[in-house]
């Protein structure tokens, strides 16, 4: 990929939780139109990088830029409304609510009728098992049906950037495949990625680019290729 515009910025973003240092002065950019993995051990400070985003974690200092706008301090529901999606770790869909349900929820910050009705048919389209099972409670869905459910219902707020928190988890390996291929698809179609995720080899596939995090901190940056090809991080992330 050329140069392209930042669509997201943290600029030095420091997060504690409480008297732990969680996130330390972390610089991070998404470009328009990327996906961008962040690939580390667990609690490295993936998940709790999306949050800070998302408005769910207070940042303790730093600032988070998102499309020119300073959005630091900006609550959570509001950063939604600007384009911003989380499908969060453990897929956390409404499990006593049909499919159908879930989906709707996902829209109840939109008022264009009419977009709502063409974009529930395009996710259906792209999920034809959530067709399937559209008057199903949700928490009879197997696992990858949740995830498809959850990657649905963040697409039902047509979102400029979506944050991924380990899509993967749990999943069959050829579950694993079809969501990966899904991830791409959303990509290509214009929506831009940051990408949590455990199965660093399959991150660094489909990545433009990739952050790799260490306790709290960025440790090494670049394109996903080259990333998969460094000795240090095919042993520790890769199996290699």
């Amino acid at each position: 990929m050329g140069r392209v515009e930042p669509l997201l910025n943290l600029e030095d973003v420091n997060v504690h939780y409480g008297a732990i240092w969680a996130l330390k002065g972390i610089n991070l950019t998404v470009g328009e139109g990327e996906i961008v993995s962040l690939i580390g051990a667990n609690g490295a400070g993936k998940s709790t990088t999306l949050r800070a985003i998302s408005g769910i974690v207070k940042t303790s200092s730093g600032r988070i830029m998102y499309q020119g706008e300073d959005i630091t301090k900006t609550p959570a529901h509001d950063i939604v409304k600007k384009g911003i999606a989380q499908v969060p770790e453990g897929r956390r869909i409404f499990a006593n609510l049909t499919v159908m349900e879930n989906l709707e929820l996902g829209a109840y910050i939109r008022k264009d009728t009419k977009g709502i009705k063409q974009d529930m048919e395009s996710v259906l389209d792209r999920f034809p098992r959530l067709r399937e099972r559209i008057g199903q409670i949700a928490g009879t869905l197997s696992g990858g049906e949740q995830q498809m459910l959850a990657i649905g219902r963040a697409l039902m707020t047509r979102p400029k950037l979506m944050l991924l928190d380990e899509p993967s988890m749990g999943l069959a390996p050829l579950l694993v495949k079809e969501i990966f291929s899904i991830i791409q698809e959303i990509n290509k179609d214009g929506t831009t990625i940051l990408l949590v995720e455990q199965n660093a080899r399959m991150a660094l596939q489909i990545a433009h680019r990739a952050y790799v995090l260490e306790t709290g901190r960025i440790v090494l940056e670049g394109s996903a290729q080259e990333l998969a090809k460094q000795e240090d991080v095919k042993k520790a992330y890769l199996g290699g």
